[in-house]
């Protein structure tokens, strides 16, 4: 595993979160960067630094002594492509100064598959200039970006209704149905990160990563969804036209109530998107990791959780 501190951001959020107890799991020393410091539990490899990516102050705090960054925070869903960039670009290139002022030797940056794609929404194309801001570094540091595709697991706000349409009978899905696309469980992507993290793997690159099956179709889903609930699941595909309007509603909603919503047009455009599938295997030439958890399996178990919590019935 890596020598030094770690500083993780966006530890109270889903990946992070898994993130940091697979860290510490691994004896491997923490630092992280929370908006909510008491949202974090105590433990004795980890230390808490309260700010976010908009607080120079803290950012500064935040890297000094650090040996390797592991940059998780982001923001999934805002009203504007302005906000989009404040975090996912502006908020990542304040995190890049630190580090480079403080000495830090690595940083991983953990971007999205919808990167490949910034034409579509104001999160892709954010995602990507985060991205763009981390490869003009240049030499300051040892760099890795890391693309994963749907990440579903326990705790999980992003795929909850779209599992809660494949524990159905009759899924409604607003997306392509000749789509495809790769999934994995937020569990192997916390130890491919950790794993990474310990080894020298070839600076500068860009990994996706997925639970090693290439991507899925509508069909293979809703059948692996199906068998692991012992029915059949069949899937009524609205067609782009209604998922436009969705997108349309949603955002006039989320104007008129002053909320962020979740569907956006931008998103609209992301779900009818056709290949959301990873194309390479760089993590895997790299280090020792191989995903273990496979999409019946992982489905299970996310759906028991959400039923355990009272999100599903």
């Amino acid at each position: 595993m890596a020598q030094g501190l770690v500083g993780v951001t966006g530890a109270t959020g889903f990946v992070g979160g898994h993130l940091l107890n697979c860290l510490i799991r691994n004896g491997i020393a923490v630092r992280a960067l929370a908006r909510r410091p008491d949202r974090l539990g105590e433990s004795g490899n980890l230390e808490i630094v309260g700010g976010a990516l908009e607080d120079e102050p803290a950012l500064e705090r935040f890297c000094q002594g650090v040996d390797a960054i592991i940059h998780c925070a982001g923001k999934i869903a805002a009203r504007s492509q302005r906000a989009f960039d404040e975090v996912n670009i502006h908020g990542t290139e304040r995190l890049i100064g630190a580090a480079r002022r403080a000495g830090v030797r690595r940083f991983i940056l953990i971007s999205s598959l919808t990167a490949r794609e910034p034409h579509l929404s104001g999160y892709c194309s954010s995602k990507h200039g985060g991205e763009v801001a981390l490869r003009m570094a240049g030499d300051a540091f040892s760099w890795t970006i890391l693309r994963p595709c749907v990440v579903y697991g326990p705790g999980d706000r992003g795929t909850f209704e779209l599992v809660r349409q494949l524990s159905r009978n009759t899924a409604i899905i607003p997306a392509n149905e000749n789509a495809r696309m790769s999934l994995i469980h937020v569990s192997d992507l916390a130890t491919g990160i950790t794993v990474l993290l310990g080894r020298d793997a070839p600076r500068g690159q860009i990994h996706e990563i997925d639970d090693g099956k290439g991507g899925y179709n509508w069909a293979e889903i809703a059948r692996i969804a199906g068998e692991a609930q012992g029915k059949v699941v069949r899937c009524i595909f609205l067609p782009r036209a209604v998922g436009q309007l969705i997108g349309l509603a949603g955002a006039a909603y989320g104007q008129i109530a002053k909320r962020t919503p979740m569907i956006s047009p931008g998103k609209i455009r992301e779900l009818y998107h056709h290949d959301w599938a990873s194309r390479n295997r760089l993590l895997q030439d790299a280090t020792p990791w191989r995903p273990t958890i496979g999409l019946a399996d992982g489905f299970r178990t996310t759906m028991a959780w959400y039923r355990e919590q009272g999100w599903l019935k």
